[in-house]
Formats: C-alpha cells, sequence, structure tokens
C-alpha cells in the first residue's frame, strides 16, 4: 500500500473511532422528552380504566417529619380503608379473626369453603404501606383477595410500625411468626406473599431464612417489591408523575422507608433486598403494572432469581400504577392477577 493509501486509512480509522464515542456519549446522555398527555387504555376493564384515570394520589408530596405525624398519616389512611373491609369480605366469603403468634398481632384469614387440595396449606402475608401504612385491620385487604380468590388460609402480619418500632422491626416481627408457622403447616405446603413493602419484606423473609437455617418455603409472591430503596431504577424516571399512587421517587413512600431505617445503610438487602444472594430461592411469582414506579425494581428482581437460577414468573399488567391490581376486588383484572398467584402456588405447594 503507498503511503496515500496509509493516510487514506488511518483517517478512516480515526474516523470510526471518533463516531464510536461520539455515540457512547451520546449513549449516556439523558433523553429529553416533550410534555405530553398520556391516555387511559381502552384495553382494560371499566374498573380499571376508573382507577387509572384517578388523579394523583392526595398527599404525595406531603412528607412528615416525626413518628407522630407519620402515626396520624397511617391513621387517616387505615380509617378509609377499614370501611370497605366489611362489604369486601362479605363479596369474597371470608372472615377475619385478630390473633397472637409469638407475641406479634396477626389476623387469621379464612375463605368460608376450603378446598380439599388447600386444607392443609397455609399462606403467610406481610402487608404494604411504606413500612409506616396501614396498620391494624387495614393491614388485611391483600389477605382478603388472597383468601377469596385462592381460598387459602392466611395469617396476616400485622408488624410494628414507627413510631412504637425502627427497621429491623417489620422483619422480626415477620422472622418470629413465620417460626411458628412452620410448625402449624409442613413448609411445603405453605407459601409467602405482599406487596410493595410487603414485597420487600417477602424477599427479606427468604434472605433471613436462609442466614438463619430455617425452612423455606414452597413458593412466593412479592408483588411490585420495594426491593430497592436507593432510589435506583429506570422507571422510577419513566413513570414519575404517570404513577397515581407513588407519584414521584422523592414522594412520601421514599421518605417513608427513609423514616423505617432510621439512619440504616439502605443498601442493605435487608431493606434492598435486590442486593441480596438470591440462589436457593423457592419458586417465585412477582406482579407489577405498566405505569407502575417499581416496574424496574420488580422486573430486577426477576432478573437476579433467574441469574441465581431460580424458576420465577413475571405479569405485568396494562396502564396498572403502583399494586393497582388489589385496588378493586371487582375488577376482572383483580381477580386474574390473584387468580394467577393461586394457580402458581397450587403447582408448587405439595397437596
Amino acid at each position: 500500500m503507498n503511503q496515500h493509501g496509509t493516510v487514506l486509512l488511518s483517517l478512516t480509522m480515526l474516523a470510526a473511532l471518533g463516531a464510536t464515542g461520539v455515540r457512547a456519549q451520546t449513549a449516556l446522555a439523558p433523553r429529553d422528552l416533550p410534555a405530553r398527555s398520556v391516555p387511559v387504555p381502552l384495553t382494560v376493564s371499566p374498573q380499571m380504566q376508573a382507577i387509572i384515570a384517578a388523579p394523583l394520589r392526595t398527599g404525595w408530596d406531603v412528607l412528615p417529619k416525626s413518628g407522630e405525624e407519620w402515626r396520624a398519616t397511617a391513621a387517616a389512611g387505615a380509617a378509609a380503608t377499614i370501611r370497605m373491609l366489611p362489604a369486601m369480605r362479605e363479596r369474597l366469603h371470608v372472615k377475619v379473626e385478630s390473633s397472637t403468634i409469638a407475641g406479634v398481632h396477626v389476623f387469621i384469614v379464612t375463605p368460608d369453603v376450603i378446598p380439599p387440595e388447600n386444607k392443609d396449606r397455609l399462606l403467610v402475608h406481610v402487608h404494604g404501606g411504606c413500612y409506616l401504612l396501614s396498620p391494624g385491620e387495614a393491614a388485611t385487604s391483600e389477605a382478603i383477595l388472597m383468601a377469596g380468590f385462592g381460598h387459602f388460609k392466611v395469617i396476616s402480619v400485622d408488624y410494628r410500625m414507627p413510631p412504637e418500632a425502627y427497621f429491623p422491626a417489620a422483619l422480626d416481627d415477620a422472622m418470629a411468626v413465620w417460626k411458628v408457622a412452620v410448625t402449624m403447616a409442613n413448609p411445603k405446603k405453605m407459601a409467602i406473599f405482599g406487596t410493595s413493602a410487603g414485597g420487600a419484606l417477602t424477599l427479606e423473609m427468604i434472605l433471613r431464612a436462609k442466614q438463619d437455617g430455617l425452612p423455606l418455603p414452597a413458593a412466593i409472591a412479592p408483588g411490585t417489591p420495594m426491593s430497592d430503596v436507593t432510589n435506583v431504577g429506570d422507571s422510577f424516571n419513566t413513570n414519575a408523575m404517570l404513577d397515581n399512587v407513588l407519584v414521584s421517587p422523592n414522594g412520601f413512600c421514599d421518605a417513608a422507608a427513609k423514616f423505617y431505617a432510621n439512619g440504616h445503610d439502605l443498601a442493605d438487602p435487608m431493606l434492598s433486598p435486590v442486593y441480596g444472594d438470591m440462589h436457593g430461592f423457592p419458586p417465585t411469582i412477582l406482579t407489577s403494572g405498566t405505569r407502575d414506579l417499581l416496574l424496574s425494581n420488580t422486573v430486577r428482581v426477576h432478573r437476579k432469581l433467574r441469574e441465581a437460577g431460580v424458576e420465577a414468573s413475571l405479569q405485568v399488567y396494562e396502564g396498572q400504577s403502583h399494586a393497582e391490581y388489589a385496588r378493586d376486588d371487582t375488577a376482572p383484572e383483580t381477580k386474574e392477577a390473584f387468580g394467577e398467584i393461586a394457580a402458581f402456588f397450587d403447582d408448587h405447594l405439595d397437596k
């Protein structure tokens, strides 16, 4: 090759390298999007359309500063939920009884009819609410849905929350109940489930059980888990102000998680379980929605489980914001979501 050809080759190589550098810089640049309106999807039920069309959650940007302020916020929300529970229990043919296990307040949720295959099966439920909301009876709504649609007996853990107790009180209470529950039923016939903070606690319980050498359940169902409270996850940005429940990564739920953590490292797997070792986890079914602020953190858990060789299913519902699959027991999407979880449990729990 002559000198002219060598120069041309060198310039071509430099141009290619330069283009690669530009592409790399462009790939890391944020994507600026124009303001736009996002319509309610017409591909979902009328009940779900109404939920999706609802305005942003009232008080999403009101961040209580003290335990007493959080208690008042939780009490107001709980009162609204509790008013709806009697009719919900009646529709789903479920009864709820208050009890205590290992010194922890729980609710025993029992469907009127338990099919023969579920007679000796038992589920443990850990409720959501960003570790600070849904105290007392208000914590039972998801357990009622699971008992009603799945026809399982459920123990719902009413774990301690601030200002009564801080991290790791919720996990400690859930594990205290679990240690007794595995003497009430065969762990191979048991499952753990929960949504949001309850989804994170479900994952944290498996990490703690592995650590302590305790029996594991046959399956788990973490719904849209708060799996990373360090605020890492693509949908924290893509679904911000679109999710009408959590609304913003810097809203009330982020503040609540930090208040519960009480200065503890937020990347600790017992607060952000996506950073834990998921090898040996039981089969898992995860649930989220396309507008969920925690969609990415649900997806990240799914991928972490699959990388660890764990059987894991992921169901994502059209148009739904955070945990809206558990919002209305009359919506067909709710029956479908809990039906999927119940079928998953039926496949993996011994009969």
